[in-house]
């Protein structure tokens, strides 16, 4: 086994206890080069361990999740030269770039890349997309702007660590918020993700409904500090700073936590890849109401497992989340069955197991 100790992005310390490999025997390379925690970080990390359980796998880069081996920049000396392939799984332009110099230094790699971009591409990512040997992509509207085949393998979720609490109410206590009833909205806070919406809904319904809060979980990045800063100010105008609650950026246990104590979770993303927030809120037991943006038309059942509105629509999101306000046990009942439905849909061991295909497809 592996034991690994983590330091400072991209300087990432490997140590062999028992039954070690060295890096010539990787099968695959998971590389992370950004430094800020994303989306696609997050993505990355959930389905990593998963797959080095399936495949000889290292982490390169920050924020490296338990259960896969880590390793840096030096160790890639070890597999220069050889024969054997070598899958180097890119998800942003600057791995594929590093994956295409490396190649063409003579580092054995396969190049895979997985997009979940639902937009045309730049020229440079196009360019590098096509020195790729295998695409994949997180559904078929990101296919569609590959302008190459791609094999379509969605996001999945630990639904053993996303997954309701043994009670709810328990769980919704700890937060400290007023009433009974939590309504979340979780991603760094800016208009993409539609912060602005969700707050101009809770403005209108939570007058309405005294047992309710409301909670954004994520980032305020320096960029959009005037930005949340509109919102707060929107906040106080209608008196409901102590049941509207912007937390800043989380431990990733803490969001995990946060995700338990709601009983109705809004993603009123513009514009996104796939959406992770999606399944990770249905695996938890949220009742969803979701704009039709990234993977939502896929995830959701309309009016079984979730109810979907046009991105950018106060007034449909405050349509839709309205009855589930007005009546608990059916967002209860609605929380139960998206559960059921990422359970069945959206596992991470069905996400590895098909990233292991297109990987056994290349050696």
């Amino acid at each position: 086994m592996l034991n690994v100790a983590y330091r400072e992005p991209f300087q990432l310390e490997l140590m062999v206890q028992a039954d070690p490999f060295s890096a010539a025997d990787l099968d695959v390379i998971v590389p992370n080069l950004h430094r800020r925690y994303s989306g696609v970080t997050a993505t990355n990390r959930m389905v990593a361990p998963k797959l080095a359980k399936l495949v000889r796998a290292a982490w390169l880069g920050s924020y490296a999740p338990e259960g896969i081996a880590r390793m840096r920049a030096r160790d890639l000396l070890g597999v220069w030269g050889r024969r054997r392939p070598l899958i180097w799984h890119a998800r942003r332009n600057d791995e594929m770039i590093v994956g295409v110099l490396m190649r063409a230094l003579g580092w054995p790699f396969k190049l895979v890349f997985t997009s979940a971009a639902q937009r045309h591409h730049s020229w440079i990512t196009r360019w590098l997309i096509r020195r790729m040997d295998a695409i994949i992509a997180t559904s078929d509207i990101s296919a569609s702007y590959l302008k190459r085949e791609a094999v379509v393998i969605t996001h999945g979720v630990d639904t053993e660590v996303y997954k309701p609490p043994a009670d709810r109410a328990s769980a919704f206590a700890e937060s400290g918020l007023p009433g009974k009833y939590a309504i979340g909205c979780f991603g760094r806070v800016r208009a993409q993700k539609g912060s602005d919406v969700f707050v101009a809904a809770m403005c209108r319904l939570l007058p309405r409904y005294p047992d309710f809060s409301a909670v954004l979980v994520g980032a305020v990045t320096p960029e959009q500090m005037s930005f949340a800063a509109e919102l707060k100010k929107q906040i106080a105008a209608a008196g409901l700073e102590q049941r509207i609650v912007i937390t800043g950026e989380l431990d990733i246990a803490d969001v995990q936590r946060w995700y338990q104590r709601l009983t109705i979770y809004a993603f009123t993303s513009r514009n996104e890849g796939f959406g992770l927030t999606l399944i990770e809120a249905m695996a938890a037991g949220a009742a969803l109401v979701a704009a039709r943006a990234g993977a939502a038309e896929i995830v959701v059942e309309e009016g079984v497992s979730g109810k979907l509105v046009p991105p950018g629509d106060v007034d449909a999101l405050v349509a839709a989340l309205e009855p589930l306000m007005q009546n608990p046990e059916a967002a209860r009942v609605m929380g139960a069955r998206g559960r059921t439905r990422v359970v069945d849909k959206f596992s991470l061991e069905a996400e590895a197991e098909k990233i292991a295909a297109v990987y056994r497809g290349l050696v």
